[in-house]
């Protein structure tokens, strides 16, 4: 009887060994520490993709001390059948457990998308594209050649009014559509009622309003605190019915942003973007109106200014004046100072 209950008493003793054994392992598997960051501090993980190439991926920029552990894991939490595109930060010495559960909860970290220093839409696009998880071509083909403008009342050439340069928080994975849906969202959003109201009293849409803003932000990208006098030079132009004669139009008639100097053979180009033409506005934005070209045209400075000329001193200001006259002696003295620089 005593042998037979050494032996039990040795079985349990062995059993509980194994299980310690099994438990520990199942622990560390588990909840050890078991990935670790190199030079990457994101998982990306994009629209379609499986596991095996999450672990491709994952492998590739990570060191994961026990690939198999990470396996075993991800079965046993059928991540498999639950993968969510996305950015994931990859925190020093995450344990399997934590990995799997960020990444099957797709709690992953949105981007700063930052838009700004562009003039073209393919330009948006690029950018964008260098930033979250859409195709630049796909999205370009969006703006000029699907529906999805038409219902939020834009063009190709007017939706340049929409995309506000700004920094705006997104997630990486936003699609093509979605990146347009969530500008047409800010958008609306910069365009409260105050501004609307603004907007009226100017007797300008919305579209409008950027357009002349683009114009003003063309002329004075510098010097910003120049821009509600520009603003209000225009309006007055406006006014009276003349035409605006802005230079920067003529630049994006031509197409070419490189031109520095206009000369009389490019004031006779054919476009209705040339201002030295045609009377009023153009038809569209000539480049994406920022918040403070916007704002200087909603409030304005109101003076009596007609005409305005790059100063002399290539300070990146402007000489501003009421009567013809005095902008004849302006423009004068700016001619000169490029004659003698050689600005062709």
């Amino acid at each position: 009887m005593k042998k037979i209950t050494k032996i039990i008493i040795a079985i349990a003793a062995i059993l509980v060994v194994i299980g310690c054994v099994v438990g520990y392992y199942a622990y560390q598997m588990v909840y050890a520490p078991n990935i670790s960051t190199r030079d990457l501090q994101y998982l990306y993980i994009r629209n379609g993709e499986d596991f095996e190439q999450v672990k491709k991926n994952l492998y590739a920029n990570f060191t994961v001390d026990d690939k198999d552990a990470f396996e075993r894991v991800a079965e046993l939490k059928h991540y498999g059948s639950n993968i969510k595109p996305g950015r994931y930060r990859i925190k020093k010495s995450m344990s399997n457990n934590e990995l799997i559960n960020m990444l099957r909860s797709g709690a992953q970290e949105p981007v700063n998308v930052k838009i700004n220093n562009i003039r073209t839409l393919p330009q948006l696009c690029g950018k964008v594209a260098a930033q979250i998880d859409v195709d630049s071509a796909t999205l370009c083909n969006l703006l000029t050649d699907g529906d999805v403008l038409t219902k939020y009342g834009f063009d190709s050439k007017t939706c340049l009014a929409m995309f506000i340069p700004d920094t705006y928080e997104m997630y990486w994975n936003t699609t093509e559509r979605g990146f347009v849906d969530k500008m047409y969202v800010n958008y609306n959003n910069f365009w409260n009622e105050e501004r609307q109201k603004k907007a009226k009293a100017l007797n300008l849409t919305r579209i409008q309003v950027a357009t002349l803003a683009s114009i003003v932000q063309c002329e004075q990208s510098v010097n910003r605190e120049e821009q509600p006098t520009i603003a209000g030079l225009y309006l007055n132009r406006l006014r009276i019915g003349m035409a605006l004669q802005s230079d920067p139009t003529v630049v994006f008639a031509i197409g070419d942003f490189s031109i520095r100097r206009i000369t009389g053979a490019m004031l006779e180009v054919d476009s209705p973007y040339n201002t030295y033409k045609h009377t009023g506005l153009p038809p569209s934005p000539i480049t994406f109106p920022e918040k403070t070209a916007l704002d200087a045209v909603l409030d304005h400075d109101h003076n009596d200014y007609i005409y305005m000329c790059a100063k002399a001193d290539f300070s990146g200001k402007h000489s501003f004046a009421k009567t013809y006259a005095q902008h004849l002696q302006n423009a004068k003295e700016y001619r000169k100072a490029l004659d003698k620089r050689g600005i062709k």
